[in-house]
């Protein structure tokens, strides 16, 4: 799942105004910003298989450390962890910890059983709804719709910054969901890790929205 992700953070701003969009999606994209950097390292693996699903082409059979459930529970926690002894914000703290964990909610919906409860376990899970394109572009789909209209709802541009850099975001990630969906897939994991680093960008762009628009009333 890659907008639906980010559909999370949006949603997000309405339960805890005060936690910036950018550390909102810090959140919700946490284990996919590590993962790249695990593959550079040689720490997890994928393979570049055409037909895996419907829907993408990655074989998905090494990342226990980004993605397992043991491990995104403790990612969970430490992300929490951290920003309450930073900002003393609880129900932000309880808001970002459970944004890190929808990840795992998320892509346990999304992926076929290849999901490690554990390092080193050999259970795995996934309910496998990119089995069909159809379904996930329409659930997909249907989760960033909501997230806009609820970040929407709730908060309001201070300026036209604020406007039109949300627009653009938009945009931009209804694109880039689409060209990932119809373009080709990358030459090997090594290129798809460099290409993955690029969600980092999100983080700051949205800190910069953040400073633009405030919580409704």
């Amino acid at each position: 799942m890659f907008i639906g992700h980010f559909a999370v953070g949006l949603a997000a701003k309405k339960v805890a105004p005060r936690v910036s969009l950018g550390t909102l999606f810090l959140s919700v994209q946490f284990l996919d910003l590590l993962w790249p950097i695990f593959l550079l390292f040689g720490i997890e693996h994928v393979r570049i298989n055409v037909g895996d699903t419907a829907f993408t082409p990655l074989d998905l059979y090494d990342y226990p450390i980004s993605h397992s459930l043991v491990t995104v529970l403790g990612w969970s926690l430490l992300f929490s962890l951290f920003y309450f002894l930073v900002k003393k914000y609880s129900r932000g703290a309880w808001v970002l910890g459970i944004g890190v964990f929808s990840h795992w909610v998320l892509d346990f919906v999304t992926h076929r059983p290849d999901m490690p409860i554990a390092p080193g376990s050999t259970t795995y899970v996934g309910l496998g709804l990119w089995n069909s394109f159809v379904w996930t572009v329409i659930v997909e789909g249907a989760l960033f719709a909501i997230g806009i209209v609820t970040y929407t709802r709730s908060t309001v541009a201070i300026d036209k910054t604020g406007k039109y850099a949300f627009l653009a975001l938009v945009a931009f990630l209804v694109l880039s969901w689409v060209g990932n969906m119809i373009g080709p897939p990358p030459p090997d994991s090594q290129s798809l890790a460099y290409f993955a680093l690029l969600l980092w960008l999100f983080v700051p762009w949205g800190y910069w929205i953040d400073r633009h628009r405030k919580p409704v009333a």
